[in-house]
């Protein structure tokens, strides 16, 4: 139960990120900052933690079907995002974008404590941006602030439900132990390639925000070496 109960952290961030965003909306540039130095730390997690796992797993056609798996998911979901608009829209995609963060990071926790930790960090900083979106997005339709953080908690619940998706996955063989981490080092690379990057880049921009996708990488890498 011990990734179950690492995911209180990412959730905490969300409400966090949605109290925060009630009351005082963060500047474009912070919110860039914030976006790159995720994107970095997300990125590294997914190198230094996942992708080594991946390939020792020695099982190429569990890596091929897995990562395959991953891309046409995450691709329909991003034709999904792009296709329907409005509130209800942004949330059903975040709703979805939790509940594959949840089952990644339960992923993680099968690859070992280490690999856990580092992405519960890396997924913490991801979601607090998507509290503080959905906050956001949420304020041009619903007055009462309460309600706004009571659904933005809600939706942060999906996180505990992917992890326990993931779980049973840890007593399957090494072989479908290894596809399933194919899919998820494919969702982190979306994570932050399609995700975090591009909704960064549309904000303004300069050398010190960019150099925070290197902080983080390097953060993280970091404290994989002391830990």
């Amino acid at each position: 139960m011990t990734a179950l109960a690492y995911t209180i952290i990412p959730v905490l961030a969300v409400l966090i990120g949605a109290i925060v965003a009630v009351w005082k909306r963060p500047g474009p540039k912070l919110t860039s900052a914030i976006q790159h130095l995720a994107a970095g730390v997300v990125f590294a997690a997914a190198a230094t933690e996942i992708l080594p796992d991946v390939m020792h797993g020695r099982a190429p056609l569990a890596t091929l079907v897995g990562g395959a798996a991953g891309v046409v998911v995450m691709l329909g979901l991003k034709s999904l995002e792009e296709r329907v608009r409005g509130p209800l829209a942004l949330i059903g995609a975040i709703g979805t974008d939790l509940l594959i963060d949840g089952l990644v990071l339960g992923l993680a926790f099968i690859a070992g404590a280490k690999a856990g930790l580092l992405l519960t960090i890396a997924l913490t900083l991801e979601v607090l941006f998507l509290g503080v979106t959905v906050t956001e997005e949420l304020g041009e339709t619903v007055t009462s602030k309460l309600r706004i953080v009571a659904i933005t908690t809600a939706l942060a619940l999906l996180m505990p439900l992917g992890t326990l998706v993931a779980l049973p996955v840890a007593a399957f063989s090494p072989t479908v132990v290894a596809g399933f981490l194919s899919f998820g080092l494919i969702a982190l690379l979306y994570l932050v390639i399609e995700e975090l990057l591009v909704e960064a880049h549309k904000k303004p921009d300069s050398p010190l925000i960019s150099a925070m996708f290197f902080v983080g990488f390097l953060a993280l890498l970091l404290l994989e070496e002391l830990i």
